[in-house]
Parts: structure tokens; sequence; C-alpha cells
């Protein structure tokens, strides 16, 4: 699996540490670090959390091209 690149720009862009977005979904710091470094696969609901807290659509952070 490739870094999450997009995730992490979209988060620093909203000025969240890893620790706040984790906070706001209901997971680990350490979830949001892993599915940052491509080291985890999310649930579509998680997904769909994430993207809504980051005002952002799944194509937007979790589409491969």
């Amino acid at each position: 699996m490739a870094k999450n690149l997009k995730l992490k720009a979209a988060r620093a862009a909203v000025d969240l540490t890893q620790e706040e977005l984790a906070r706001k979904v209901n997971v680990t710091r350490q979830t949001i670090n892993a599915i940052e470094k491509g080291d985890y696969n999310p649930s579509i609901n998680l997904c769909i959390t994430i993207c809504r807290v980051l005002g952002k659509t799944l194509n937007d952070l979790f589409w491969e091209e």
C-alpha cells in the first residue's frame, strides 16, 4: 500500500495534528499514523468520517491514481 500523502496534506491544511484528527474520528493517533504511512487500510466508515472532518471526498483522499 502506498503512503497516503493526500490525507497528510489535507490534515495539515486544516491545521490538525494526528492526535487531534484521531480524537475527532474516534480512533488512536497510531491508527491515523498507520493510514498515512500506508500500513493500515481503514474501513469505509472510517474513511467517510475522516472525509467529513476534513471537508474532503473519498476520491480526494483515498482514490489511488
